[in-house]
């Protein structure tokens, strides 16, 4: 089933997503979407996350397949599919035939037969699978390629490095007597913890990070792999459940960060419109990134104190040091006492390490001075969340620690994006497991990586009408609205001391810029106007000082959001995630509430004339016994105030 109508506002395409197939193996039930298994589970127990074939270039850039002559058997307990996947780009030619049966036993089998049609490099090729990350803590059996058998269980702090290695087969339980076991044939497998990077997976993949990479494949090259999934035991007779999606308010609060935004990476000032927009989200700071080595430095420092001073806020201020570190931060002492900025905090890197070593914080705080006596000063990675987790920060020697996230280091669809959102939390969790009690600030937060560092190569240069690698369609979108405030949810939910988001303007910002998108038929916005999650960021600051209100949502995929009290104020945001409509339950939510809806009939409005539709009133929704019930338009938000 396909939506009728797909507006570009609702997730930055003008087409809607591959349509995803129910389909049924014994008493197993999943969800085809694209050449891949998704969501396979027992009951209400996810018991495989997903089963998907890879190909990586050499940077680790996923090459995508296009499907031919899919051909597809459905039967209610059982199904076949078979189809031909065209993996191009650059110099990589290769192709592969997937044969998937679904079995009335409850057997899953997966294989794929391919072949290289040129000589390329790779870092991997070949199957993935998921475990979800609800598997956290379990016990699982771990069967070696060599054969041998032993008892282990999945991590529940993220594991910095692979938890098992050389792999041929994991077994774990589903259900009380139920337990499932997955094989894989055809190569060396290892397991990592994909919530490194917010993926709500447990990975098992082929090929050892071990073996070098990248590796030349040879045309003519063949490459076979098989995935069986099989059930060990007699599942129980299992009812269908109730498909009632409730959102769910708890007494638990916890404290709202400060929130603040990163400085445009584009390099033009902002107007007097654009300072009085960010004026009203109540920010608490604007990142600037002070990179030493590079001719204007100081010329964007000078830029980011006078914006961030006009609009009320701090300076967070990376400073990217160089081994010239102490004449560097000599000469940025000199420009400090010059230009007299706020500062909010102060993040230290080194240019050549990943996650930052002692000696680079000591030497900071030295040169800084009374500078870092003023300001708290903290350091670990600029990268993901891996990177802090595998060279923990020196504690002895910092007020905080950081890193940053990206929604996007290995899956790019919706679904899987909107999976990295309680992911997040559990990045903080992990961080403030290891900080010894001191803060732990995210920045930034972004969909697509800024940069890569685990690249080989240089990354090839953008096609002509192509969108940048740093770039999503997504982010002056419907969808880019409630994944924010989502984000926002989890992060604050979690004990985050700071997040930072974004850029201010720009197609990695909240606004665009007067001149509008360089690619308006791949990023759609309106030049001078605001992106949707701008007005979640205004929602959101103007309980600035207040608390988040715990909740839960019986399908995070589907709708989820964010509950803010601030005095005897009450906001709850709803984000619908899906391109259907879908109606919400909020169970013991009382009395009367004023609705305002962002949806595809007024977001073209809410973002060329802001503070228009920041002042238009809402309408009057009130809550029956069983509390309050909402129908959210596809990728709408909605923001409740009681």
């Amino acid at each position: 089933m396909q939506p009728s109508a797909y507006h570009p506002v609702f997730d930055g395409s003008r087409t809607p997503p591959p349509e995803s197939l129910s389909l049924c193996a014994g008493p197993l039930t999943l969800t085809y979407e694209a050449g891949s298994l998704r969501y396979i589970r027992l009951g209400s127990r996810e018991v495989l996350h997903q089963i998907y074939a890879a190909v990586r270039d050499h940077n680790w850039g996923t090459v995508p397949g296009q499907l031919h002559d899919v051909q597809m058997d459905r039967q209610p307990d059982s199904f076949h599919i078979r189809y031909r996947s065209e993996h191009r780009r650059g110099a990589v030619q290769f192709d592969w035939i997937g044969d998937i049966t679904g079995a009335a036993d409850g057997t899953i089998t997966f294989r794929m037969d391919g072949a290289a049609l040129s000589t390329f490099k790779r870092n991997r090729i070949g199957f993935c699978v998921l475990h979800p990350m609800d598997c956290a803590g379990q016990p699982c059996t771990i069967e070696t390629v060599s054969g041998d058998r032993y008892d282990s269980q999945f991590p529940v702090e993220i594991s910095p490095h692979q938890p098992f290695y050389d792999l041929r087969a994991v077994t774990h339980e589903a259900l009380p007597g139920v337990r499932v076991e997955v094989r894989m044939d055809g190569d060396t497998f290892e397991m990592e913890d994909q919530r490194n990077w917010t993926d709500a997976s447990f990975k098992t993949y082929c090929t050892p990070l071990g073996l070098p990479f990248p590796v030349t494949v040879e045309a003519g090259t063949k490459i076979s792999q098989t995935i069986t999934l099989r059930l060990i035991g007699a599942p129980p007779r299992i009812e269908s459940a109730a498909d009632d999606l409730t959102f769910t308010l708890f007494q638990h609060t916890t404290p709202l960060p400060p929130l603040g935004l990163g400085v445009a990476s584009h390099g033009a000032s902002l107007s007097a419109t654009e300072l009085e927009r960010l004026k009203a989200l109540h920010l608490a700071h604007l990142r600037v990134d002070v990179r030493f080595g590079t001719a204007d430095y100081a010329a964007k420092f000078r830029q980011a104190a006078l914006e961030t001073a006009a609009i009320g806020g701090g300076l967070e201020v990376a400073l990217f040091l160089t081994d010239a570190a102490e004449a560097e931060l000599a000469a940025f002492h000199a420009l400090l006492d010059e230009v007299q900025p706020a500062i909010s905090r102060w993040l230290v890197f080194h240019r050549c390490e990943k996650s930052t070593t002692a000696r680079w914080v000591t030497l900071a705080r030295q040169a800084l001075g009374a500078w870092a006596e003023h300001a708290p000063v903290g350091a670990g990675t600029d990268a993901f969340f891996t990177e802090l987790n595998r060279e923990r920060p020196p504690l002895d020697v910092v007020d905080f620690v950081t890193y940053s996230l990206c929604s996007t280091v290995h899956a790019v669809d919706n679904a899987s994006v909107t999976e990295t959102l309680a992911v997040q939390a559990e990045t903080v969790k992990s961080a403030r497991a290891f900080s010894g009690g001191k803060p732990v600030m995210v920045s930034p937060v972004t969909f697509k990586m800024r940069w890569n560092p685990n690249a080989t190569g240089p990354e090839p240069a953008t096609p002509p009408g192509e969108l940048p690698p740093q770039v999503d369609a997504r982010q002056p979108s419907l969808y880019g609205a409630g994944w924010t405030l989502g984000s926002i949810r989890y992060l604050a939910e979690s004990g985050a001391a700071s997040v930072t988001y974004y850029e201010t303007t720009g197609w990695r910002g909240v606004m665009e810029t007067a001149a509008g998108s360089p690619v308006p038929e791949k990023f759609h916005s309106v030049p001078g106007g605001v992106y949707p999650m701008y007005h979640v960021l205004a929602d959101v600051g103007e309980f600035r000082g207040g608390d988040v209100i715990a909740s839960q949502s019986s399908d995070i995929l589907r709708v989820n959001g964010l509950a803010l009290r601030q005095g005897n104020q009450t906001r709850l945001l709803l984000a619908n995630y899906t391109p259907y409509e879908q109606t919400v339950r909020l169970p013991g939510v009382p009395g009367t509430w004023s609705l305002k809806l962002l949806d595809a009939n007024n977001a073209e409005s809410a973002m060329s004339a802001p503070d228009s539709y920041r002042t238009q009133p809402g309408q009057t929704v009130t809550a029956d016994a069983n509390g309050l019930r909402l129908t959210l338009p596809p990728f709408a938000v909605a923001r409740l105030d009681g």
